[in-house]
């Protein structure tokens, strides 16, 4: 049912929305300002506890999704719910896997990659969701997956930065840039390999397959209509978001060293 009356409503910018992010944010700066003299390895623990955490909510939100009878009347045109279109393989959501591999592992290359472009494919997420995740009561188990495991992965990529473990620099943006083509052309292949096997014939993690109607990747198969290939102008969006985060960190960090001095 449809709670568009209820206070409790959520939508792209709307005051429940903006509140979690900003309770969110808030406790972000909290666990950085307790964590600044703690070690490297302490910082570390508390990351990939967190998206450990998130990844075993994200399932429950699945599951939930799996026997939520309204949801599947929504997606009646798409299929109805199925486990293989629900893997952790979206751009909004994959940092779960790849933040406590890039943490443990130190990945230079995937560090930078779940700061940068983890957050900004989640927020892509909460501000344009589909029908069945707009203007209903968080407390919806399925209203409540989705928002929450956005927001968290969007806090958790921006903690890379604010714990210290990454600090975005301009020429480190081609190894960025590479590693975005190299995870997409893995999920691409992904897709593929779903659909020829017969596994998950519409297979389309990272809408590299096909648009679904995304109205900006609709514009972009205009321009390239070829699978896959079509995403290539996101990374003029993904360069102007990495420069504007970059700049503000950095003069963010100068600031504060002025004023420790």
């Amino acid at each position: 049912m449809n709670n568009r009356g209820d206070f409790l409503v959520i939508r792209p910018f709307n005051g429940v929305f903006i509140g979690i992010f900003a309770v969110l944010i808030a406790l972000m700066v909290l666990a950085a300002v307790i964590l600044k003299d703690k070690s490297l390895k302490a910082k570390k623990a508390v990351l990939v506890t967190a998206s450990l955490l998130t990844l075993a909510g994200f399932f429950v939100y699945k599951y939930y999704l799996s026997i939520d009878v309204d949801y599947n009347d929504l997606m009646v045109n798409r299929g109805g719910f199925n486990w293989w279109n629900e893997l952790p393989l979206q751009l909004c959501n994959i940092n779960m896997i790849l933040i406590p591999i890039a943490v443990l592992l130190h990945k230079k290359e995937l560090l930078a990659f779940c700061f940068f472009v983890g957050p900004i494919g989640a927020l892509m997420a909460l501000c344009m969701p589909l029908a069945e995740f707009d203007g209903y009561s968080i407390l919806l188990p399925r209203m409540l997956g989705y928002y929450g495991t956005h927001f968290l992965i969007v806090i958790e990529g921006w903690s890379i930065g604010a714990f210290g473990l990454y600090r975005p620099r301009f020429k480190d943006f081609p190894r960025i840039v590479f590693a975005m083509f190299a995870v997409s052309f893995s999920v691409f292949m992904i897709n593929m390999i779903m659909r020829w096997t017969g596994i998950f014939p519409r297979a389309n993690y990272f809408y590299s397959v096909e648009t679904e109607g995304n109205f900006l990747l609709e514009i972009f198969h205009k321009w390239i209509p070829v699978p896959y290939l079509y995403l290539m102008p996101s990374i003029v969006i993904l360069l102007a978001y990495m420069t504007i985060v970059t700049l503000g960190f950095n003069i963010f960090c100068k600031k504060s060293k002025d004023q420790d001095e």
